[in-house]
């Protein structure tokens, strides 16, 4: 039991290391939290100081999810102290648990009184490492839906939601036998409601139609 607490709380510390607030700090002195949507999320990041410094932020947060799933997770040893009566293999089981601690560490992290990102990133993170194509074409999806709606936050949820109903259409549809499909799609299911639940207010904006606009230019 140990050992799992140990991978649970070490995934949420890498989770919750606040990088746009670094990021912004060390460029230009500033509390990203202070400025544009308030939000510490690279998409902020990118609004207050550029594109470039944005898009290292949302690598970083994708690292931190990646990181738990591929590198804390292996620290798990033994077996479960509990019995498993989920779906999933007990390692596979401990990389899902490692990776949603990552995203609650993201999300409400411990080093800005627990007020942090969507989750966006650190989950995108975490399901790249757990299955690529998936991601990859919900990726496309993202820069497609932001291309056209400039809408970041738009792009976000949509590819968000894809990302299970591709897995389903891969598995049901074109016959592709993907590996963990029983283990994987309620856990993408939840990231998934996760995610839109983080996005409520952006929701709400987007209905009342004055949600900002990404924009590639640095702000002043």
């Amino acid at each position: 039991m140990l050992n799992l607490l140990v991978i649970v709380l070490l995934s949420y510390l890498v989770g919750a290391i606040p990088t746009g607030i670094i990021m912004t700090k060390a460029v230009r002195g500033i509390d990203i939290r202070e400025h544009g949507s308030g939000n510490m999320g690279g998409t902020n990041v990118m609004r207050i100081l550029g594109w470039k410094y944005g898009l290292a932020v949302i690598l970083l947060d994708a690292l931190k999810g990646a990181l738990a799933v591929i590198v804390i997770a292996r620290l798990y040893l033994g077996s479960f102290p509990f019995p498993n009566q989920t779906p999933f293999d007990d390692f596979t089981l401990v990389q899902i648990i490692a990776g949603t601690s990552a995203v609650i560490g993201h999300i409400w992290t411990i080093f800005a009184e627990f007020k942090g990102g969507k989750g966006i990133a650190t989950g995108m993170g975490i399901v790249l490492a757990l299955t690529h194509v998936d991601i990859l074409l919900a990726i496309g999806i993202f820069i497609v839906i932001v291309a056209v709606s400039r809408y970041v936050s738009l792009g976000s949820i949509i590819a968000t939601i894809s990302i299970p109903v591709i897995l389903v259409i891969r598995e049901n549809v074109f016959h592709v036998q993907v590996t963990g499909y029983g283990t994987l799609l309620p856990f993408l299911i939840a990231l998934a409601f996760l995610i839109v639940f983080t996005h409520r207010k952006n929701i709400k904006r987007l209905l009342a139609g004055n949600e900002s606009k990404i924009s590639f230019k640095k702000h002043s």
